[in-house]
């Protein structure tokens, strides 16, 4: 085991990719000499080379159409976004292009090309640098979407995505960066698509993904010096969902609280809530809730804290789902 940061899980994954791989390569803004804009590439170019890492134009529909081209003559790009909200100018590209040409192809073009996306607020930053698009990508077909949340998933889950023959936006959040943990360096453990079971309960399912894991898991802590026993899942990927362990502790425990930052409103969190509802009905003692950010634009800073769930809020909605 070796403690890291999920900025240096993230940073030793992909250096394991390009050591692997030859044809990997890494672009996107700023990625190369400065290292990213927090530093997860860092030292990257200097071990590699700038025709490995490469310091893209300010065009994301540019990165991500020249990474659809690359990938068509045998390359494998790892393309970073900079910002969360900074990928909407290149949304055709990865929804009508990126997402479908494989299908169109029947099969016979593979577009294995990874998309990084920090995602998220809690760094004080306003819209366009605190989203979570994560909805989106997940709704279109063609497209995997995963969502790391510690070290040791950063590490291995990165290292999968690039390994696969298909596009997969990767999604890791930001305010988690500096956060440190243990790193099994030799063992994988689950595959990415797994969800995770964090910590077991009876009382409730907290569900989770990306930078609400934490805030479920301290939840859980919190309820358990009043008795209660909040059982944790982290989702880690977004599309597929892998359901079989939701439907399983919601059949155990007959209560399911969601908890994501972005918006309710037609978000990860109503697909979840719905199929639960669909599959476990007689098993809920309570109708499945959400703790989520609020349907509004990103806000200032000075109101993050009111906007992003939190452990008073979750614990909230499991006071309000045992009212039944």
């Amino acid at each position: 085991m070796t403690t890291m940061s999920m900025i240096k899980g993230l940073n030793e994954g992909l250096r394991r990719v390009l050591e692997d791989q030859p044809k990997s390569l890494v672009m996107g803004e700023d990625v190369g000499r400065l290292g990213g804009v927090f530093r997860v590439t860092d030292g990257l170019q200097k071990d590699f080379g700038a025709d490995r890492i490469i310091d893209t134009p300010l065009a994301e529909s540019g990165i991500i159409g020249t990474a659809i081209g690359l990938a068509m003559r045998g390359y494998r790009p790892i393309c970073e976004i900079q910002f969360d909200g900074f990928v909407y100018p290149a949304f055709d590209q990865l929804v009508s292009q990126l997402a479908k040409i494989p299908n169109r192809s029947g099969g016979r073009i593979r577009l294995p090309v990874v998309v990084r996306i920090p995602f998220g607020g809690g760094i004080g930053a306003i819209e366009h640098h605190s989203e979570s698009p994560e909805a989106y990508f997940a709704h279109t077909a063609g497209l995997k979407v995963v969502a790391c949340s510690n070290p040791a998933d950063a590490y291995w889950m990165i290292q999968q995505a690039a390994a696969g023959e298909d596009p997969v936006i990767f999604f890791e959040p930001k305010r988690r960066y500096h956060s440190k943990g243990e790193v099994d360096t030799e063992n994988a453990g689950l595959d990415m698509y797994r969800a995770r079971t964090v910590r077991e309960g009876r009382t409730a399912t907290l569900i989770a993904y990306g930078p609400t894991v934490d805030v479920a898991e301290n939840a859980a802590k919190a309820a358990a010096e009043e008795g209660m026993d909040l059982e944790v899942i982290d989702l880690r990927s977004l599309s597929p969902i892998d359901w079989e362990p939701l439907f399983a502790s919601v059949r155990k425990t007959g209560r399911a609280v969601i908890v994501h930052e972005a918006p309710g409103n037609v978000g990860i969190g109503a697909e979840v809530a719905a199929r639960l509802t669909e599959e476990c009905f007689y098993s809920l003692e309570a109708p499945v809730l959400r703790v989520t950010g609020y349907d509004v634009p990103y806000p200032a800073s000075r109101l993050e804290d009111d906007y992003l769930p939190n452990l008073d809020r979750v614990l909230d909605a499991v006071d309000r789902s045992l009212e039944h």
